[in-house]
């Protein structure tokens, strides 16, 4: 482990962290925060995902919408229009659109198949963002002076990485780099988060075999075919399922590093909190 007790963490003259988890626990409140406050160097998968590695699937897919119209074909033929995703760190909405939902057409829907292309897009694209990290570590030290350095990754990355396997190449990059940090979320707030997701379903990435599995078995217990499923109903139908999914992979992903929880997470005011915090997760490993 990069910081092998408490006091090698508390006197580091570079802190470099990955936290991961479920989506909506903390990770880029406490990334915006060390940032913000004591100036450490935020990387975030997602934007990296939406910019670097899929950027141009996003766009493409505005101008295929645009090539519909003829008045914006014209406009978009003779360059007199630039059509663009304006990501940023606090609003992945282009990336997540592109990545859809499957069922009718009508309701916004992809098909299946369309649907699992865009899934492994996304797959390959997160596996290469994250294998970016260690470059970033350098970049933000060498290039623009930052000692301290957090990677802020997506809910899925439990899904693109075997924890079990000690050869597993994003893991050993990650924890060469990086003290792995898993923010572990109680039953309340699974309860909490689905709630969150039923009034707001959003696009999200599955592992491929979970996925086939899942919309299978929907179809199959609904009665329906591709093209009469409400998108966002196989979606809510899914969530649940797959946070439980992923529970025990973080907690497999924790052993290359540290844990700690939501509700400590919601006392965390600071950053000198923030480092107590960790220090007493070193200390509770140990």
């Amino acid at each position: 482990m990069l910081y092998p007790t408490a006091d090698s963490w508390l006197t580091a003259a570079s802190k470099r962290i990955t936290l991961f988890g479920m989506s909506g626990l903390g990770k880029t409140f406490l990334a915006n925060m060390l940032r913000h406050d004591a100036g450490w160097f935020h990387y975030s998968i997602d934007y990296r995902i939406g910019t670097r590695y899929m950027g141009e699937y996003i766009t493409d897919e505005y101008k295929r919408l645009a090539m519909q119209h003829p008045t914006l074909r014209e406009l978009l033929m003779s360059d007199s229009i630039f059509i663009g995703s304006n990501i940023t760190f606090e609003n992945l909405a282009p990336l997540s659109t592109y990545l859809g939902k499957p069922g009718n057409s009508d309701q916004g829907g992809l098909p299946f198949a369309e649907y699992r292309r865009r899934q492994d897009q996304h797959r390959t694209a997160e596996i290469a963002a994250l294998l970016d990290t260690p470059y970033f570590c350098e970049r933000a030290k060498g290039l623009y002076g930052y000692d301290n350095f957090i990677c802020d990754s997506g809910g899925s990355i439990c899904e693109v990485v075997d924890p079990n396997d000690p050869d597993d190449p994003v893991m050993k990059a990650l924890s060469e780099e990086t003290l792995l940090i898993w923010i572990e979320g109680s039953d309340a707030h699974t309860a909490e988060l689905c709630r969150r997701f039923d009034r707001a379903p959003k696009p999200m990435y599955y592992m491929p075999e979970f996925l086939t599995a899942k919309w299978t078995e929907y179809l199959e217990t609904n009665g329906q075919t591709q093209e009469q499923m409400n998108p966002d109903a196989f979606v809510r139908w899914t969530y649940a399922q797959a946070l439980a999914h992923r529970q025990p992979r973080y907690a497999a992903m924790a052993k290359w590093g540290v844990t700690i929880k939501a509700e400590e997470v919601m006392q965390v005011r600071t950053p000198a909190d923030f480092d107590a915090l960790i220090a007493k997760a070193i200390q509770r490993q140990a």
